[in-house]
């Protein structure tokens, strides 16, 4: 799972080379992000209501499902009940929080089929992306080649999702995005087996996933070949950090 990566491009290159015509002033540009988490708003280009493609910033984490907040809510009332205290289940289910889902693997289930239409799809920029070496107890950074060359994730996104995300902060709203993971290649594979995120390198390829019918859209949640990328740091949470 990724859940940890950084772009350190400016947003001209970004709308270049994903043909944005909206977004951000020239005159405001985006600051590098060496280490973008989740739940933190993160640069995406997604297609916006009025037809037009933009730029924008936008929170990460995609509303987790129903099922899996009923299921939370549910232990926490447990846990009140066997201290002795009284639970309005319906109120508790109101204010669960919901961490967000960063990562979207199975896009056959009902939850993600609403966001998978051209309306809701996106393209998330970054320059490199971190998977946790559980045996060596670190991240590791890949990256295309060691200059970090642009490249963009397969994501999702959602307007004005209203929920609650920390208990302290409350109900909140917000525009939440995530983006598809897939099998890994080699280089993630040996340390990551589960998955990685779905890269698109190409212009061609951003614009099948901007624009392309679902059945042709989803060939492109595949890996990365073996060989496309290279490990540029470990044991850092941001990419240019001494270790």
């Amino acid at each position: 799972m990724c859940n940890l990566y950084s772009m350190t491009k400016g947003q001209q290159a970004i709308r270049d080379l994903a043909r944005a015509m909206r977004g951000p002033g020239h005159e405001t540009n985006f600051p590098p992000f060496p280490g973008i988490f989740p739940d933190y708003p993160a640069p995406i280009v997604r297609n916006a209501s009025d037809g037009v493609r933009e730029l924008a910033m936008v929170r990460w984490g995609m509303p987790s499902s129903k099922q899996a907040i009923y299921q939370a809510a549910t232990k926490r009332a447990d846990k009140l009940r066997a201290k002795g205290k009284e639970v309005d289940f319906t109120e508790l289910l109101r204010m669960e929080p919901d961490g967000g889902t960063t990562n979207v693997r199975n896009t056959s289930s009902a939850h993600w089929k609403p966001w998978l239409g051209v309306a809701n799809r996106c393209v998330v920029p970054l320059t490199s992306f971190s998977e946790f070496d559980h045996g060596a107890k670190q991240d590791v950074w890949f990256a295309l080649s060691p200059d970090r060359p642009l490249a963009f994730f397969a994501g999702i996104w959602t307007a004005g999702w209203t929920g609650v995300r920390k208990i302290k902060t409350g109900v909140e709203t917000a525009d939440l995005f995530a983006f598809l993971t897939t099998e890994p290649n080699r280089e993630v594979g040996a340390i990551h087996p589960k998955a990685m995120p779905v890269i698109l390198t190409e212009p061609e390829e951003i614009e099948t996933w901007m624009t392309a019918p679902w059945e042709q859209a989803r060939a492109l949640q595949r890996p990365l070949p073996d060989g496309a990328l290279v490990e540029v740091a470990r044991g850092v949470k941001k990419d240019g950090q001494t270790a």
